[in-house]
């Protein structure tokens, strides 16, 4: 696999004056209106490192919060994606859960994309800034908002135990697929626990062996069967769970595509996919997006978003390729 942020759509920027931003971007909400052009332009060609010592360079020569500053000269979609920008990567996903949690109803898609497609180290992460940010633990707060089998499907990913080994038991493997089987498949109702316990704990090539297995024992993929077996959110994060072990880059490329395609725009899908994964997987979401739909990521976001806002994820998602 390529070295963490080398598959990203925004490269370091070098030479890198911090002061020369600050002053870029002091100059840019001087007066009346802001000069959004200039934003765009420090801050969607700038890496999350050199985002932060930005934040650290304004707060210095203006005695003032960079965010602050431009959530009070911002608005709307645009105003999200800067945000989201200027935030390190665990403060960012941390944000997206409480928002998720905190709001009218809870956001399950922010849930489920989040913790079912972050690392077991990603997770630790959340969950300290998560604590230290908001006086509590993820884990309460998703237990007090959600319930059922979902609820400890999502509490299992909080806890970030999965084997992060890459050794794969054959027996084993094989093993897993036969009572993944006779918890769904072969028998009436669903022992949903047996999903949560090998989806949630295994490490990715035992799993990718065990899905190989699944096959062979019931004749369909595993997918399917979740389809057929469950139903609401537990059987989306089931879903998410297998797709993200099997090929992360298109799990995100068909979430960008369902929050784009048919009426409207689901844009906090769009914005936290965008926000988060720039530095990371881009490319690989664009060629992924690519082979599933014969369009370009670009081309969607183009033709389904306008402004500013447009403006400034077409920067994150690079050229139009």
């Amino acid at each position: 696999m390529a070295a963490v942020g080398s598959r990203g759509t925004i490269p370091e920027a070098s030479p890198f004056k911090p002061e020369e931003d600050v002053e870029k971007l002091r100059s840019a909400m001087k007066g009346a209106g802001t000069n959004e052009a200039t934003v765009i332009e420090v801050l969607a060609h700038r890496t999350i490192a050199q985002r932060q010592r930005i934040k650290e360079a304004y707060k210095q020569s203006i005695g003032k919060d960079l965010k602050d500053d431009l959530i009070g000269e911002l608005t709307g979609n645009f105003e999200k994606v800067v945000v989201g920008l200027l935030m390190t990567a665990p403060e960012y996903d941390a944000y997206e859960l409480h928002n998720a949690i905190q709001g009218a109803g809870t956001e399950e898609a922010a849930l489920i994309d989040i913790l079912a497609s972050r690392s077991s180290e990603e997770v630790r992460a959340i969950n300290n800034y998560y604590k230290k940010k908001f006086d509590k633990s993820l884990e309460d707060d998703i237990s007090s908002d959600t319930s059922g089998m979902f609820k400890r499907v999502l509490v299992s990913l909080t806890t970030a135990g999965r084997d992060t080994t890459d050794s794969v038991n054959d027996a084993g493997a094989a093993q897993d697929a036969k009572e993944i089987f006779e918890a769904g498949e072969a028998r009436w109702g669903t022992d949903e626990v047996k999903f949560l316990t090998i989806l949630c704990v295994r490490n990715r090539n035992h799993l990718l062996k065990v899905f190989d297995e699944y096959k062979k024992v019931s004749g369909r993929d595993i997918e399917d069967s979740i389809k057929r077996e469950m139903s609401g959110c537990l059987e989306d994060v089931f879903l998410a769970i297998v797709k993200c072990i099997r090929n992360k880059p298109a799990f995100f490329a068909e979430r960008l595509y369902k929050s784009m395609k048919g009426l409207g725009t689901t844009d906090s899908i769009l914005i936290r996919i965008m926000v988060a994964r720039a530095e990371i997987d881009m490319m690989d979401i664009k060629a992924e997006f690519n082979k599933m739909y014969g369009k370009t990521l670009h081309s969607f976001i183009k033709g389904d978003t306008s402004g500013d806002y447009r403006k400034i994820l077409l920067e994150l998602c690079g050229g139009d390729n």
